[in-house]
């Protein structure tokens, strides 16, 4: 179709201009950034002690530094950092496994899944979410079609704020990367994993004690959960989702994703992913050349037909709660159309 082959083109282009390599300084920036308020959380409880009030504030300086740990890793899993595979893959070995404590190839797999059917029901990992919630159009329907009540999704936007934003980080994805590092019996993946644990026994486990720094470690987990889960769901949630669709690339993840507005503050604080749309088209991209190639995606947007959705934060992170709130209702009239017999 002329959509594909203006897409192509549009690669080509981008090709030529360079848009595919990587400023290793950018990245290594991020990566200092991380290391640094890593080593100033140890360096303030030192000084000052293990006290409530600077253990707080160090927990907020250990979530922003995971969140941008986990965006990091994000760009070495899409080898968008070194030419060779390989020094991408140690790198993210280095952030994700050492540095976060999640095993690497746990997360490849998983994302590799999200980006080659985004939205898609039983293909896109990222929204199988049930039977805890209910999402989009035809799954809250289905569901209450079939009388299926494990929660009241009605009331779902509610206990989002209390389950899967806090607990989606700590609980399910380190219980399943455990789980699958043990199932594979991949001691490498063990062996990096457990760095993480060791390097924070080691700096904290003085001030703390074992488990004191177990409960340190996962709350600075559950609080990064309550970020990312924004974060990374402002993208999707709100927009369409279906079940297995015969569409070209471009349509299929310009419908399935949005943007959220541009500025320095968003651009650091959502790890770019506020170009959820370039992202996905483009997965090997570096994130600082996004906003280059976005104007160029909008007019290939435009002259389709194809909607590019392009929000205020505050905005895009209400829409979570909002589609949240719209699938319920969806169950509920479902449910109460649908006596049982």
């Amino acid at each position: 179709s002329q959509l594909v082959e203006d897409f192509q083109e549009l690669r080509r282009t981008l090709e030529t201009l360079n848009m595919f390599n990587a400023n290793l300084g950018f990245f290594f920036l991020h990566l200092a950034q991380v290391l640094i308020l890593e080593a100033l959380a140890w360096v303030i409880v030192w000084h000052f002690g293990s006290g409530w009030l600077i253990t707080i504030f160090i927990s907020f300086l250990l979530t922003v530094a995971q969140a941008q740990g986990l965006f990091l890793q994000h760009d070495t899993g899409h080898l968008c950092i070194f030419k060779k595979p390989k020094w991408n893959r140690l790198m993210q070995k280095f952030v994700m496994s050492h540095l976060k404590g999640i095993s690497a190839k746990w997360w490849n797999n998983r994302h590799f899944q999200h980006h080659v059917k985004p939205n898609i029901y039983s293909k896109d990992p990222d929204i199988d979410v049930g039977p805890f919630f209910v999402i989009g159009d035809l799954q809250p329907v289905k569901y209450g079609k079939n009388k299926i009540k494990f929660i009241n999704y009605e009331k779902q936007h509610l206990y989002f704020h209390v389950s899967l934003a806090p607990f989606l980080i700590p609980v399910y994805f380190n219980l399943d990367s455990i789980l699958a590092m043990y199932r594979r019996r991949d001691w490498e993946d063990i062996a990096w994993v457990s760095t993480f644990y060791i390097r924070h026994f080691i700096t904290f486990g003085p001030f703390y004690g074992i488990f004191g720094t177990m409960v340190l470690i996962y709350l600075v987990k559950l609080l990064e959960s309550l970020l990312v889960t924004y974060i990374t769901q402002m993208s999707h949630i709100p927009m369409k989702m279906s079940t297995e669709e015969n569409q070209d690339w471009f349509s299929s993840q310009v419908l399935t994703t949005c943007n959220v507005e541009q500025s320095f503050f968003n651009d650091w604080f959502t790890g770019h992913l506020n170009f959820q749309i370039e992202h996905h088209l483009f997965p090997t991209m570096p994130r600082h050349n996004y906003h280059k190639v976005a104007p160029l995606v909008k007019s290939l947007c435009a002259k389709h037909g194809l909607p590019y959705v392009n929000k205020p934060i505050l905005k895009a992170f209400g829409d979570v709660i909002r589609a949240l709130k719209k699938s319920g209702a969806l169950w509920k009239e479902a449910y109460c159309m649908h006596p049982e017999t």
